[in-house]
């Protein structure tokens, strides 16, 4: 077949716009230094980058989460660290008392006052907030946890119930429970609790001294079950520990993920440009030499 000037010309063309386009997709990456702008760039790599991308917005939610449930957790400690220390002043208190046989009532009352300002100051750590919400009130959405005669106020933790408490959710399957309830720490609301014990042991110093020996009994256990508490969030502290650290890297990894994906690497697409560069400007040159003159040349 004839082949005439007007198609070596179009395919000339063609061929230095494609080249052209070449060269610009790969100035275009290099200014922006993402390999992938739009989807047709690379469908599958479009997906994979969203994908990434949603397990990114998940692990940040997640960081989140445990920079929460850290905050709530190392509150719920600091207070209960400051109840033990004041439950163990009220036994060296009943101690005291029990064993000053020659104790004065101005003794007594002294003893007895200072242990009634201890169960107020109890009575208002158990009642300590974070964003409004009460500390060992469990989910309830109450104000306070226990009220000023040392109700329980709360929701969760009651014997013989199930506990349901605060939670955090701080990986794609993984729940941690952040809190602990006034029962699980204080005792059985509906019986003798901590508030309602160190209650009784202020009565007993100047009405009954020979009830001591019973509440100092009372008040061991009370104080084990308060060491338990703070065992039990110390335990869930570790583990929410653990899962920042593993946040952490999956940020971090994910991250390398993404950059493989989107970015571009930048020595290989500036040879490349180099290359592009090369051939298109031996292109121009080659083109030159193949579109013979026009009828205007012929004419001058």
């Amino acid at each position: 077949m004839r082949i005439t000037q007007r198609a070596v010309t179009q395919t000339a063309l063609q061929g230095l716009n494609r080249n052209l386009a070449d060269l610009g997709k790969l100035q275009q990456q290099l200014t922006s230094g993402k390999v992938v702008s739009k989807p047709s760039d690379s469908p599958s790599g479009v997906n994979r980058a969203m994908q990434v991308r949603q397990d990114q917005a998940a692990a940040v939610q997640h960081a989140r989460n445990i920079s929460d449930a850290q905050g709530w957790m190392d509150f719920t400690d600091t207070t209960l660290q400051s109840m033990v220390t004041q439950v163990n002043r009220v036994r060296d208190l009943t101690v005291q008392a029990s064993n000053s046989g020659v104790l004065s009532d101005s003794g007594k009352v002294a003893i007895s006052t200072e242990v009634a300002a201890l169960r107020e100051s109890l009575l208002g750590l158990a009642n300590q907030s974070v964003d409004g919400r009460p500390l060992f009130g469990g989910i309830t959405s109450g104000a306070t946890a226990y009220d000023a005669t040392g109700v329980y106020n709360g929701v969760g933790g009651a014997y013989g119930v199930p506990v349901v408490g605060v939670a955090r959710r701080i990986a794609d399957a993984e729940d941690v429970r952040i809190d602990v309830t006034g029962p699980e720490a204080f005792g059985d609301p509906s019986g003798t609790d901590l508030f309602a014990l160190v209650g009784k042991i202020a009565t007993d110093v100047a009405a009954a001294p020979e009830a001591l020996g019973d509440d100092l009994a009372a008040l061991d256990v009370a104080l084990e079950r308060l060491l338990t508490a703070v065992s039990s969030i110390g335990a869930r502290a570790a583990r929410v520990e653990i899962a920042a650290q593993t946040n952490t890297d999956l940020q971090l990894s994910l991250s390398k993920q993404l950059a493989l994906v989107e970015d571009v690497d930048l020595p290989k697409t500036i040879m490349q440009l180099q290359f592009q560069q090369t051939g298109y400007q031996a292109a121009l040159q080659a083109t030159a030499q193949v579109i013979q003159p026009s009828l205007v040349d012929f004419l001058r």
